[in-house]
């Protein structure tokens, strides 16, 4: 019997952006209460694929931690782990890496954009790991997955090796599904061309969800727009300001025209003012409770090993019957 299971994971990169927060976070949160069987994953293994110092690293896992618990998970409505205290997720990307055709990584746009950023060179690693993203999920079945834009051709990667391997060893592995994102790409502050991000090299063009109410206000006052002093909703010809309806209608829960109603009569500039205060809101209690977990990491760390335990519970006769499928027992 198929039992509907999600599974989704996040970088830790640290504290979430605006972005993350909108695009995954929230959708998260809504998800654990809609169904029975939730794994979300700190994915420690994922981000080796960009280069990381230990120390950060270890630091950026807790914060991501303290993060999105603070945005409303429970470790008791889902399983929220660390990737790599499962070692069956390595061991299932290898089984499924050797399913895996070279040319069809080599297509895929994560790997021809980061790339560049390794000296046009790029790692094993950053090739295979969307393996790994399609290795975490089968690994405990999962049949729903949600994602954003930027993910689709990942998760088509999934779907194919699942159905790849059912060809060759039997029906095995349900081909999961996705669930995608309402939200609206949240772009950049000051390059509306290009989504939010936490590796943008202007500091003025991401929002933090732990960020100060001045920190917000400055970069919502410095987010780029157009000569027009009218707020509309027009992401071909007005990338900014339509960015800023965007983020607007995704933290207050209200309509694009609802949104647009209440901003009849405004110009841009004080506009932004509007938007950064609604984030501001919509943070404040966020950022308070973030900043008391920090204070505890023991308490964030036994979160991500307790999780662990029941996700390598779920996994384990999964992989048992996959080991015995592929001919090492």
């Amino acid at each position: 019997m198929v039992v509907d299971r999600i599974f989704s994971g996040i970088q830790p990169t640290g504290t979430p952006h605006l972005g993350n927060y909108l695009g995954a976070i929230q959708n998260w949160v809504n998800l654990q209460e809609e169904y029975s069987s939730v794994l979300y994953s700190i994915m420690d293994m994922h981000s080796l694929t960009m280069p990381k110092e230990p120390a950060v690293l270890r630091q950026n896992i807790l914060d991501t931690t303290a993060a999105i618990l603070a945005c409303g998970i429970d470790p008791k409505k889902c399983f929220l782990f660390r990737q790599s205290l499962v070692p069956e997720h390595a061991e299932l990307a290898w089984i499924l890496g050797c399913l895996t055709n070279v040319p069809r990584l080599l297509r895929l746009p994560q790997w021809k954009m980061k790339r560049a950023s390794q000296n046009s060179e790029g790692t094993v690693g950053l090739l295979t790991y969307p393996v790994l993203q399609a290795a975490d999920i089968l690994l405990y079945k999962s049949t729903h997955v949600p994602v954003g834009e930027d993910q689709v051709l990942h998760l088509e990667l999934a779907q194919d090796i699942a159905q790849h391997f059912n060809k060759k060893y039997g029906e095995f592995f349900p081909v999961p599904k996705a669930i995608l994102s309402t939200t609206k790409k949240i772009k950049s502050l000051r390059d509306p061309a290009v989504k939010m991000s936490k590796s943008d090299p202007q500091k003025l063009a991401t929002v933090n969800i732990a960020d100060s109410p001045d920190e917000i206000v400055l970069k919502f006052r410095k987010a780029v727009t157009d000569f027009t002093s009218e707020v509309t909703y027009d992401p071909a010809a007005r990338p900014g300001v339509s960015n800023l309806v965007s983020i607007h209608a995704a933290v207050t829960g209200l309509s694009m025209k609802e949104v647009l109603h209440q901003a009849t009569g405004l110009d841009t500039a004080h506009y932004k003012m509007v938007v950064a205060e609604s984030v501001i809101q919509k943070f404040a209690p966020i950022r308070n409770e973030i900043k008391k977990l920090q204070e505890d990491k023991s308490h964030l760390i036994k979160i991500l090993e307790d999780g662990a335990e029941k996700a390598k519970e779920l996994a384990a006769p999964i992989y048992q019957e996959i080991r015995r499928l592929v001919g090492f027992q």
